[in-house]
């Protein structure tokens, strides 16, 4: 069972207890966009297998929303931090470097 500190409330929950919004970092697309970047936006999104930064929402906790950096092959957590971030936090980049040395992050963090 995946199992996530909320850094906005401090609270272990189990994933019964969040609401997943899917890959983080991403750059958004509204009024204005192009047909092309809207739809991009919306449906494209990576799934990669690995390490990966995710949208979370602790639903039955507190209610925010944060951020996670966890593998998806493995379901092991490098940390979690606020919402309000926009690029994963350097204690963070250095957990996930020292479990996978060979791990680069590209240009939205991950690879």
């Amino acid at each position: 069972m995946l199992i996530l500190e909320c850094p906005c409330c401090g609270i272990m929950a189990d994933e019964t207890e969040l609401s997943p919004g899917y890959e983080a970092h991403l750059k958004r697309f509204g009024p204005g966009a192009s047909p092309e970047e809207f739809e991009a936006y919306m449906f494209a999104r990576k799934n990669p297998k690995g390490v990966h930064f995710e949208r979370w929402r602790h639903s039955y906790g507190c209610g925010k929303w944060f951020l996670a950096a966890r593998c998806t092959a493995t379901l092991e957590v490098f940390g979690t931090y606020p919402a309000q971030v926009s690029e994963p936090p350097p204690d963070i980049i250095a957990k996930i470097k020292a479990r996978r040395p060979d791990w680069q992050p590209d240009g939205k963090g991950m690879k």
